[in-house]
């Protein structure tokens, strides 16, 4: 984003410049100080943002940003390029997620556990039906949740849990074809895995209910208040379930029991909702806020997405640094698939120790190539003793290559750091997908990226 007429002025101000062309809608400003000088002088700066990308900072710098934007509540993510490796780190108090929206996640149909409405809806359905047409188009809802009620009342009230009894289970569907190209029991058969799920919540559900945010007072945020109220409705009125989701996928179906399952599905859903809203305007009565204040749109997202919500939660740079996780470090410095991530970890601390001491990067100047490398090894020793693993060690290559590099900055390591904190900081602002927990290294020698839980 520089061209020739930039050398000689400020970065900040031919950057900010550039960027302003590619959205005129966003108000960009430059500060002419370097931002450790900031953090310094002026910690109070950083709390008019809703979030700080902070990139290159040195270690030290990192621990009091990190402190600073905590304080103030301030969401701030750390990335830094180096040579062909590079880092990205989140750090929040806590982030919660309503949209976590996973890749892979079961569809909330409670085959395994209908209520009342739906088991009415399916006993009135003759699966022995003459008529062929009905038969191929009865939706395999209706079917599992039948054979599912047929199987429990035959085996003392359990559903199928063995491999044997799955098996068999999948053999009386079967059984109920009359015809080989009948597509709704082939999707029950397919689908009958739904029906073998354990009953209730995950444990990453009980996990958020159980938490000690969820006894709630005036202070706490809008998504603790609807986890209080889930944690009642779970107790009470959900019977061990968190409310419906209300959405059923494609079927093989006629159009009139399709459009009729949808409206069951979505009557429970609203009736879930409903008492979730009461509940959460009672809690907010309860600790002296306006029982309105949390708008139905957000309650009806967090009903709809209740399965799925995430809490995450970072440690303090600080901490990480000072009283690091010492098995975990052990175990990624001997694991071969991430050994040099872990090493890259550790190098891209020790050269900030280097840079403490001798006020330069290693290998950033001609002609010191084989003392820098002395220097750096010592620094990595003092580290890797700091860190509890006497005795560790990081390749005698990868240190050479971190020489090699010299604190430069490649425009494609760079440009792809920069792309995954992009990422992150939509996620944040958001609050939709699961950022990242843990240090996110990019290893561009292998041109591979793995995360480090530390």
């Amino acid at each position: 984003m520089v061209d020739e007429s930039c050398v000689g002025q400020s970065k900040a101000k031919c950057v900010c410049t550039f960027l302003q062309e590619l959205n005129d809608a966003v108000k960009a400003k430059f500060i002419e100080e370097y931002p450790e000088a900031l953090v310094d002088s002026n910690p109070s700066f950083f709390s008019q943002f809703t979030l700080v990308v902070a990139t290159q900072l040195a270690e030290d710098s990192m621990v009091k940003l990190d402190k600073i934007c905590r304080e103030a509540n301030v969401l701030l993510i750390f990335a830094r390029s180096y040579g062909l490796t590079g880092f990205v780190r989140n750090s929040v108090k806590e982030h919660a997620v309503i949209e976590s929206k996973p890749d892979h996640f079961l569809d909330d149909l409670r085959l395994n556990n209908p209520w009342p409405e739906l088991k009415r809806f399916a006993e009135s359905i003759d699966l022995k039906v003459a008529d062929p047409v009905a038969h191929k188009h009865t939706p395999y809802v209706v079917i599992l949740v039948k054979m599912a009620e047929e199987w429990a009342k035959a085996h003392g009230g359990a559903l199928p849990s063995t491999r044997d009894e799955k098996k068999e289970f999948k053999e009386l569907l079967k059984a109920g074809m009359v015809a080989i190209d009948e597509d709704n029991y082939r999707e029950a058969i397919e689908a009958s895995f739904k029906v073998f799920a354990p009953r209730g919540i995950s444990s990453d559900l009980l996990q958020i209910i159980h938490d000690s945010c969820s006894e709630v007072d005036s202070n706490s945020s809008d998504f603790w208040v609807m986890v209080a109220a889930l944690k009642e409705f779970i107790v009470n009125e959900g019977g061990g379930e968190a409310p419906l989701e209300g959405s059923i996928p494609d079927m093989t179906s006629s159009t009139e029991l399709y459009v009729n399952l949808q409206k069951i599905y979505l009557a429970k859903a609203e009736a879930d909702f409903l008492v979730i809203q009461q509940r959460v305007k009672s809690i907010l009565k309860r600790i002296g806020r306006d029982p309105d204040s949390i708008s139905k749109t957000m309650i009806k997202s967090f009903c709809k997405n209740a399965r799925k919500l995430k809490v995450c939660r970072y440690r303090l740079i600080e901490d990480e640094f000072s009283n690091p996780a010492v098995p975990e470090v052990q175990k990624y410095l001997t694991d071969e698939e991430y050994s040099v991530a872990m090493g890259f970890y550790i190098l891209l601390r020790a050269v900030d120790r280097f840079s403490a001491n001798y006020n330069s990067f290693p290998g950033q100047f001609e002609g010191e190539m084989d003392e820098d490398i002395s220097r750096l090894k010592t620094a990595v020793v003092g580290l890797l003793n700091d860190l509890g693993c006497n005795g560790s060690t990081v390749t005698e290559d990868l240190i050479n290559e971190m020489c090699r590099f010299g604190a430069s900055e490649l425009h494609a390591v760079a440009a792809f750091i920069g792309g995954i904190a992009s990422q992150e900081v939509i996620k944040l602002i958001t609050k939709q997908f699961v950022p990242m927990v843990g240090t996110f290294i990019f290893n561009g020698i292998d041109q591979k990226s793995q995360l480090l839980a530390l």
